[in-house]
């Protein structure tokens, strides 16, 4: 019996982690899916340039509405398929290694996971987010050069239509799709330091607000609380995504950047600091809601199948 025992128990741990990896996938499908379009407009305004002394956006809305004008509405959904590839296991790795995580400093700790000590949180989002690098640097610079594939066409001669996600991959190899990984966890690492502990703690108030009890949050409360964790977690690590923006981009400057220090340092020469903030409002427009749909299916999912 003595030996059954942890055999079980680990095969029952294998079947949990199953469980929430399929839950945090279908969480991150959803909250894509619908934000999308504000991913497309936050990577061209983060990496758009000055032609002939003007940049090509004014704003959100006016990139919003030349993307519907030049590329019609399908334009707004470019890279979507790469993304979606790449969300499920990136999504899947976060919420289920933040959860897991949260489980096992719980029990160190010993307390319940909704009364988990605020650094203890942070240290489950922060592992969180470096476990995640491995499948969101990929997707990420296939996306964001599909994004920006329509921005190059200096002509009508349609080239940049023709981009596809498996012709990035084969263009840039393995080691090609993991640049600017140093950056990717610059902005990922801090993100889920930040929101994860954050979005637990919001959660637990705006539940106590609204029910008037230390109950476990709402799935209302949950999706509130993420969003709210969604904004200020993705406006503070911005500077590190518009680097990593210019760094994973198909469209160099000449001589092209070398490395994450040298962008920063020409962003910072050419433009000025208010440089590393663009896209601010549209990246928390995008992070804000998919963070906030994503928990809020995890923990519907999580409450539903008792997982």
């Amino acid at each position: 019996m003595l030996l059954t025992e942890p055999f079980f128990y680990t095969i029952s741990l294998f079947y949990r982690l199953l469980a929430k990896l399929g839950n945090g996938a279908m969480a991150g499908v959803t909250g894509v899916s619908i934000i999308f379009p504000l991913d497309m407009v936050k990577t061209r305004l983060q990496n758009q340039k000055p032609i002939n002394g003007k940049l090509p956006y004014s704003g959100g809305i006016d990139c919003f509405r030349q993307i519907v004008r030049t590329e019609g509405v399908k334009g707004l959904y470019r890279g979507l398929v790469p993304n979606l590839a790449g969300v499920t296991p990136e999504k899947a790795i976060k919420l289920a290694v933040n959860d897991i995580m949260r489980g096992v400093l719980a029990e160190k700790a010993g307390t319940s996971i909704d009364r988990l000590p605020v650094m203890y949180g942070a240290l489950a989002g922060a592992t969180a987010g470096l476990c995640q690098v491995i499948a969101t640097n990929p997707m990420e610079i296939v996306k964001i050069q599909m994004q920006v594939s329509a921005t190059q066409q200096v002509a009508s001669s349609g080239a940049g239509s023709q981009v596809t996600a498996m012709g990035i991959v084969r263009q840039l190899g393995l080691r090609g799709l993991y640049k600017g990984t140093a950056c990717t966890l610059l902005r990922d690492v801090p993100f889920s330091f930040i929101f994860f502990p954050l979005q637990a703690l919001f959660a637990q108030k705006m539940h106590q607000r609204i029910y008037g009890n230390d109950g476990k949050p709402s799935t209302l409360s949950v999706l509130a609380g993420s969003t709210v964790a969604g904004i200020v977690a993705a406006a503070a690590v911005t500077p590190a995504d518009v680097v990593k923006t210019r760094l994973q981009s198909s469209s160099q400057p000449v001589p092209a950047y070398d490395g994450l220090v040298d962008c920063a340092k020409r962003i910072m020469k050419s433009e000025g600091p208010m440089a590393f903030f663009k896209g601010t409002v549209p990246r928390c427009l995008t992070t804000a809601p998919l963070f906030g749909i994503a928990l809020m299916m995890y923990d519907m999912q999580q409450k539903i199948l008792g997982w």
